[in-house]
């Protein structure tokens, strides 16, 4: 049976595409480290050399795999406001970045857009202009929204429970470990237990990643909403006055 799938997948016309899926598949099953183009021509059932006839090495590879994540991403939702435009594609992109566990980390390696990349991008700079944004306060928003216009965003305290038994910590030696930080790091040791969240907290032990990336996302379109409901601009700054 092994071998009669074997063949079929001989039989099948490689083509970039069938390499970049084949890749993905991969880097999700076994993990982007594990990638390699010796082992994905295995997978795919032919030479090494068979795949340098569709990508030219494996940096460009990973841009076609990148491309493959974003081309997952829902396309724009017509007839609605800009801001729930915006956070309903953003929102869009996190669903395609968490079924491919690598791709914020090959994301961020990347030094180049691709055009795929840049189309995504132009298409939500164009909903903040079309929604009445100025360039100039466009330009600031995409600043300060970073990685997170493709949803994700690297968190400052890792605070989600582990699932390893060899990490479990005794309840005592952990109380002890919180004593001794309270003592040096008060507001960090405050911080660190009001996200251990009571258990009948909605959002349950330890941080909900969805949940604090919306909430982070909702401030920052509520701030652009207001800036532009103000008429900032960049050169109000040298005034001071912060668009106020």
């Amino acid at each position: 049976m092994v071998t009669d799938q074997t063949e079929t997948l001989r039989r099948v016309p490689l083509s970039r595409d069938r390499v970049l899926r084949a890749a993905v598949a991969l880097a999700d099953g076994t993990g982007i480290e594990s990638l390699s183009m010796r082992n994905l021509a295995q997978e795919l059932g032919v030479v090494p050399m068979a795949l340098y006839k569709h990508v030219a090495n494996k940096e460009e590879l990973l841009d076609g795999m990148v491309d493959v994540v974003v081309g997952e991403i829902g396309p724009p939702v017509l007839g609605t406001d800009w801001k729930s435009a915006v956070r309903q594609r953003i929102l869009s992109a996190r669903q395609a970045l968490l079924g491919h566990p690598w791709a914020s980390r090959v994301i961020e390696s990347r030094t180049t857009p691709t055009p795929v990349m840049l189309a995504y991008l132009d298409s939500l700079i164009g909903m903040f202009r079309t929604g009445g944004l100025s360039a100039d306060l466009t330009h600031h928003v995409m600043h300060a929204m970073g990685s997170r216009v493709l949803g994700f965003t690297q968190e400052m305290f890792d605070d989600s429970p582990s699932d390893d038994p060899s990490q479990s910590v005794d309840p005592d030696a952990q109380a002890a470990m919180f004593r001794e930080m309270a003592t040096k790091y008060p507001y960090v040791t405050e911080m660190a237990m009001a996200a251990a969240h009571e258990d009948e907290s909605i959002v349950g032990q330890g941080c909900d990643d969805q949940f604090e990336f919306e909430f982070a996302l909702d401030l920052l379109l509520d701030g652009f909403e207001r800036l532009q409901q103000q008429g900032w601009t960049s050169a109000d700054r040298s005034r001071g006055d912060g668009g106020a």
